[in-house]
């Protein structure tokens, strides 16, 4: 506790503002809980950015927390790009404080002689990503914590690409970070380096969008969209983009359509949970929608729902919206002809059917550890290479590579293109998922987030994954488990035989079962909460579209099966 206590202390000299001060004099002598809490670690720039609880305190995100990481990105380039002129673009959210947080961010990049472009007001990550090669930056800087909760914050850094940062610039970074004292940061703003942009950037984004999204799909006319943007930042793009792509029957959830940063009307902003998009549902059955679209405060994940074959709306799964998307943009190559470099790509915790797809269609199929900067990178490793689409099961998914993140705006749209052309053809977005399992197997997976909050929970945490590890689980549901892939040591091992092979990706900290039959579970911690999460997927024949609920019905039952022999449901 001394140590913390020293820690909270050195926060009380002239260096910072006085309500801090008096904010932690207040801890000091009142609550000694809440002190440690705010003190025992460093808010950690880990590889992407930061993430976590407002608040003051080194465990916390606020106005030094932030500056100390843009005072060590600041010193990072200018040592990269030395006497060049560098340029940062920023945008930011709908969080509470998150336009202060970024005017804060583009004061202490001026007050280290660099340029910024300065969103005037709240827009969307994919956006960001798109400025940064529209405006040929040097980097990107994103205000969101996502879809986490109301008291969340946090901080997203791109690099010149559009992507987000990768190894070796993150590791530099964070080097650069951790050597600095919060008294090293520069806040005092050369105001006349931060530009106020909006509509011309706006206006190049949604044409993009439209551009890349936009298939010529029939029975726009004919096709009803309900959507939401949950409080969140795709109200700024999304109706525009579905409206110049040909959709005049939309309809907007009111209620959710004013930014708001305590997001009042859902208990979580998450389009992956089904209470998000309840409102809008509602609102489908009412009218008589085909569609709903809902997405997260920066407009980087959609939750999608569709009419089912009892004529019900239900909400398809991350890994369904990303089969249906993938499938259709790699028709829509095929048509124009493969030129033999076009590749598309997932991670390692999604449906195994995309590479069943990719096989089927004869494009390269690339895997990658879970978050979309991998993704991103690929296309920057590989740029003789054309990438198609690609997602993840957490609902994110990118079109093309004019964005290089996942991007709710283009995917929306592209949604919406699917159903309509299926509807207009006499089938539905429903049916033909169902034709996809026909074509190449019924693929099912479940997900199970466990959150342990605390100090106390980050060891749970690591306790439960080390037993996964060190006492592996020798079937599945009647399945001998065959192969045993630790991203950590870079080894998949077949438990059967003995025989191992590289996995040739990063080192993460994520263990997957494969079993005889196909069977994958998956275990790894959350990157920014404070959870762990089980992937399963399960799979079967469908051998005729009117066998499908049957077998969903088996697999399910299957899935109940893991989910009791793991313990974890």
């Amino acid at each position: 506790m001394d140590a913390i206590l020293n820690t909270a202390q050195s926060w009380l000299t002239d260096f910072f503002d006085p309500a801090v001060k008096k904010e932690i004099q207040h801890l000091i002598e009142n609550d000694t809980e809440e002190l440690k809490d705010r003190f025992y670690k460093n808010m950690e720039f880990g590889t992407g950015g930061m993430r976590g609880v407002m608040g003051v305190g080194t465990n916390r995100i606020n106005k030094y927390t932030l500056g100390k990481s843009t005072q060590g990105l600041s010193n990072y380039l200018k040592k990269t790009y030395g006497d060049k002129d560098v340029k940062v673009v920023i945008a930011y959210d709908c969080r509470n404080n998150s336009d202060t947080l970024a005017k804060t961010v583009a004061e202490v990049l001026s007050a280290n002689g660099i340029k910024v472009f300065l969103f005037s007001s709240l827009r969307t990550t994919p956006e960001l990503s798109f400025a940064v090669r529209h405006l040929k930056c040097h980097a990107g800087i994103v205000l969101t914590a996502s879809h986490n909760p109301p008291e969340y914050n946090g901080y997203k850094v791109y690099w010149t690409d559009g992507g987000q940062i990768v190894p070796p610039q993150d590791g530099e970074i964070i080097s650069e970070i951790n050597s600095l004292a919060y008294e090293d940061i520069h806040f005092e703003a050369k105001k006349e380096l931060i530009e106020l942009i909006d509509t011309k950037v706006d206006e190049a984004f949604i044409e993009a969008s439209v551009a890349n999204g936009s298939f010529n799909a029939h029975g726009k006319d004919d096709f009803k969209i309900v959507f939401t943007s949950l409080h969140g930042t795709s109200i700024t793009a999304i109706p525009e983009v579905l409206k110049r792509a040909g959709y005049r029957n939309v309809t907007i959830i009111e209620e959710q359509a004013v930014p708001n940063g305590n997001f009042p009307t859902v208990k979580s902003p998450n389009p992956e949970e089904p209470e998000a998009l309840s409102m809008a549902i509602e609102k489908a059955e009412e009218i008589g929608a085909d569609m709903v679209v809902g997405t997260d405060p920066d407009s980087d994940r959609l939750g999608i729902a569709v009419r089912n074959l009892d004529g019900k709306m239900e909400i398809v799964n991350g890994n369904q919206a990303m089969i249906m998307m993938t499938k259709f943009l790699l028709e829509q190559q095929k048509q124009k002809g493969f030129k033999g470099n076009e590749f598309i790509a997932t991670t390692i915790v999604s449906t195994p059917m995309m590479e069943v797809m990719a096989k089927a269609y004869g494009v390269e199929f690339k895997t990658a550890l879970t978050g979309f900067k991998w993704i991103g990178k690929m296309i920057k490793d590989y740029p003789e290479s054309q990438f198609l689409g690609g997602g993840e099961e957490s609902f994110g998914y990118m079109v093309g590579d004019f964005v290089r993140d996942k991007d709710a705006v283009t995917s929306t749209l592209l949604a919406c293109e699917i159903a309509a052309q299926a509807k207009a053809n006499g089938s539905s977005f429903y049916k033909e998922l169902i034709d996809c399992y026909v074509d190449y197997g019924f693929y099912k997976e479940h997900l199970i987030s466990i959150t342990k909050k605390g100090i106390s929970g980050a060891e749970e945490i690591k306790q439960m994954l080390k037993d996964f590890k060190e006492n592996p689980v020798q079937s599945v549901a009647g399945s001998k488990v065959e192969w045993i892939e630790d991203y950590n040591t870079s080894i998949a091992k077949n438990v059967l035989t003995g025989e191992e092979r590289p996995i040739d990706i990063p080192k993460s900290n994520v263990l997957i079962y494969e079993t005889e039959d196909g069977t994958r579970i998956a275990a790894r911690p959350s990157g920014t909460e404070p959870k762990v999460k089980f992937y399963i997927s399960t799979n079967a024949e469908l051998d005729e579209a009117e066998n499908f609920e049957k077998v969903s019905a088996e697999l399910e039952t299957k899935i109940q099966t893991i989910l009791s022999e793991l313990n974890v449901g």
